[in-house]
């Protein structure tokens, strides 16, 4: 990184690490590695900056310490820039600045960042209807379990017991997600299916609930967790694009974030027109 370009930082008071205290000691962080942030856009107050807004700036790095769903809206934005995109971990799961970085915390990689330790990388993502998906994209009733994740970001315990509820009911009673083409897995399809492009290519899972002790599975993992992936699954196999269908629009998240789906829904690997900086893996800190 040229260290007369501007970074700018963007941050989200509503993501899961993002308290004052945090944002204070990244600052200090990226200003103790020679990349002090030249503007903070503090989201949503302020709008997500753009690819002009950038250029018009001569932003060399846009940092971003928000969870993954803000990443997604951010990157969006930036398609076709050519300035970097650094992710850093400001969020409840953040798993996509793990896969960038590995589990380390946001000071760490201004150091790397600081010590010329991170290298110009593109990313694959999930193409879907309804946008990319950087992290994940799940299709099926139990996608409504982002509205958990919500409540539990807020801790509203009203929000996390209505949502709960609603999960519950809607994984149970839901119109199951078949993976058709090509043909994968059980031929009555699963209560989600979840698709991720992080390896190259399309991996995709089935999660089920056939009874209610692997409902409670699924629960728990969303509360202790915040994460219903490790809950019971399917690994179903690779492929460059998948279809999906079902006898109900499916319910969709894509890296968090709840979307009304179609039908029939196509899935394919893509790589973004995004620089970020990565890593080297693996890395001893």
């Amino acid at each position: 990184m040229d260290q007369a370009s501007p970074l700018w930082l963007v941050v989200n008071a509503a993501s899961g690490s993002n308290t004052e205290q945090a944002v204070t000691d990244l600052k200090a962080a990226l200003g103790g590695a020679g990349h002090a942030p030249s503007r903070t856009v503090c989201f949503p107050a302020d709008d997500l900056p753009d690819r002009a807004e950038l250029e018009a700036a001569s932003v060399g790095v846009l940092a971003i310490f928000t969870g993954d769903g803000t990443i997604n809206s951010q990157v969006a934005k930036l398609h076709g820039w050519d300035g970097q995109v650094l992710i850093l971990p400001g969020g409840t799961q953040n798993l996509f600045a793990k896969a960038l970085h590995g589990d380390v915390d946001a000071a760490t990689i201004a150091r790397r960042l600081g010590a010329g330790e991170l290298a110009s990388c593109t990313r694959n993502a999930v193409e879907t209807s309804k946008g990319h998906a950087l992290v994940e994209v799940v299709a099926g009733p139990a996608a409504t379990w982002a509205e958990v994740r919500e409540g539990m970001r807020d801790m509203d315990l009203a929000t996390i017991a209505t949502a709960l509820g609603e999960a519950v009911r809607n994984t149970a009673s839901g119109a199951r997600v078949k993976v058709t083409e090509p043909a994968l897995g059980k031929a009555d399809g699963y209560r989600a299916v979840r698709v991720d492009a992080m390896n190259g290519t399309l991996e995709i899972d089935g999660y089920d609930a056939e009874d209610w002790s692997q409902l409670a599975a699924h629960a728990s993992n969303m509360i202790v967790k915040r994460d219903f992936r490790d809950g019971p699954h399917e690994e179903l196999g690779t492929a460059a694009r998948v279809t999906c269908t079902s006898d109900e629009p499916m319910a969709l998240m894509l890296d968090g974030e709840r979307f009304d789906g179609a039908t029939e829904e196509h899935f394919s690997c893509v790589t973004l027109p995004v620089q970020f900086l990565g890593s080297a893996t693996p890395h001893p800190d």
